[in-house]
């Protein structure tokens, strides 16, 4: 059943991006091109929309229960409907800023919104945390509050590296598709469901969204698949050893990564955390000569590479663990001096090596 599901919500993608791509231009969704935007011609967004409708369809063919065994506890309704209703939310969020560009703060109390009926309503949160050599950290009064902030975090990541044609899409999918793995391998059937159905959705899109786009996904997707990525990898690691929690981290590395090194970035220049800029990753490797299409799937390569650190991490002992995120830890602060993602000047590895040579 979740295979002839799949393909469903695949082609229920293809059909409705055209649906929302005619509704975008009629209500005023566009995108229009500025000094810090790649495409140069007046682009349709709101295809979340599409993405959102197609995952609604695959979730109500299957119908997926959290089971009782992984039930999330003290929760004043099914997590499975928190889930939906948070969805909801962060589409009408997203949609509204599709259409008139709302404030920041109007889409950080969506966000906040979403994050909170999932928390709150569901009763999913990150409540302790075992250590790997005995012992637990119980975080007490804090799990709310951190298991909101994780939710908007990784939901306004997944926002930030939605600079080019397929790229937040793609990305995406490939964390979408580990998780999924990553599910089945524990045994979590509605993680692993939702996770695979949410992917062939974005799959769909991508036929249309890869370079050169005939549609954006807008924030309505960005913000839809970030908070949907949070909350299912939150529900497939919650209360787990601390070396499991690192999992969601790895997998979502791509992200994260861009959103850590912009904060060092714009500290170190003394900006506005806030303020945009065009350095970011891809933004990095376009001006090191790569084409649009080369940095798109080099990125791909790059978020598979931590699909796939993820899955090793997960089957690998405590000091194996180690050892991959100190050489992750390596690879990634070497290519991030490479391309200049934290700054042209933040090259203190690159310039330790040089020392050592001399």
């Amino acid at each position: 059943m979740l295979y002839l599901t799949l393909v469903v919500a695949f082609i229920a993608s293809l059909v409705l991006t055209p649906i929302v791509k005619r509704l975008a231009y009629r209500i005023g969704a566009v995108d229009r091109p500025n000094h810090r935007k790649v495409h140069a011609r007046i682009m349709p967004r709101l295809g979340g929309l599409a993405i959102f409708g197609s995952f609604l369809i695959g979730y109500f063919i299957l119908r997926p229960e959290q089971s009782v065994s992984n039930a999330v506890t003290e929760a004043f309704i099914p997590i499975e409907t928190a889930i939906i209703i948070g969805a909801f939310i962060i589409i009408i969020t997203g949609v509204l800023d599709d259409m008139m560009e709302i404030s920041a703060k109007a889409k950080l109390l969506g966000q906040l919104l979403a994050a909170g009926i999932v928390v709150i309503g569901g009763g999913l949160e990150i409540s302790f945390i075992n250590l790997p050599f005995g012992g637990e950290i119980d975080f007490g009064y804090f799990s709310i509050p951190l298991t909101i902030l994780w939710i908007v975090g990784i939901t306004n990541a997944v926002n930030l590296i939605d600079g080019l044609d397929g790229l937040a899409a793609g990305v995406s999918t490939i964390a979408l598709i580990t998780l999924s793995v990553m599910a089945y391998i524990m045994g979590d059937v509605f993680v692993m469901s939702l996770a695979a159905i949410l992917a062939a959705s974005s799959i769909g899109f991508l036929y249309y969204n890869f370079h050169p786009a005939k549609i954006f996904m807008g924030d309505t997707g960005a913000l839809f698949l970030g908070y949907m990525i949070s909350v299912l990898a939150l529900m497939g690691f919650k209360n787990v050893t601390i070396v499991a929690l690192i999992i969601p981290i790895i997998m979502l590395g791509v992200p994260i990564s861009d959103t850590f090194f912009a904060i060092v970035r714009r500290l170190r220049e003394k900006q506005p955390l806030s303020a945009p800029d065009k350095s970011h990753l891809h933004h990095c490797l376009l001006n090191v000569g790569f084409s649009h299409s080369q940095t798109v799937l080099i990125i791909y390569g790059i978020a598979a590479l931590f699909g796939l650190a993820a899955l090793l991490f997960s089957q690998a002992t405590l000091w194996g663990g180690i050892l991959l995120i100190g050489l992750m830890l390596l690879a990634i602060e070497l290519f991030v001096e490479v391309v200049g993602l934290a700054g042209k000047n933040y090259r203190p590895l690159i310039n330790l090596v040089r020392m050592i040579g001399k």
